[in-house]
């Protein structure tokens, strides 16, 4: 299993957690990711991401100046994009701790 297949859904969930750090905009939250390891998500992938979180109402966006040349478009969390994070964080967690115990052999009786 190749990383990217593992890391469709949870790379949503991070996303939401950058997001709701701060107000960003796409190439930032490209640049973010790499930052914390994620090296195999450019623009081109992140941008069809975001615009389905819109769509599913997660995320909104607002077109501000730039002192870069022109507008560039904020992502921020609305509130279901907020309570899809507290979700995904209870998720991850659980996941996180079932996969831990299989990978050190404890089993939960």
């Amino acid at each position: 299993m190749s990383t990217t297949q593992m890391l469709k859904g949870i790379i949503d969930g991070c996303i939401l957690a950058i997001i709701h750090e701060k107000e960003i905009y796409g190439y930032e939250l490209a640049e973010k990711l790499e930052q914390y390891g994620f090296d195999s998500f450019s623009e081109g992938t992140i941008y069809p991401l975001l615009m389905r979180m819109q769509k599913e109402e997660l995320v909104t966006s607002t077109l501000k100046k730039s002192t870069a040349g022109p507008k560039r478009k904020y992502y921020s969390l609305t509130s279901k994009g907020e309570q899809e994070l507290r979700q995904f964080i209870k998720r991850w967690k659980l996941l996180q701790s079932s996969v831990n115990s299989v990978l050190k052999g404890e089993k939960n009786e």
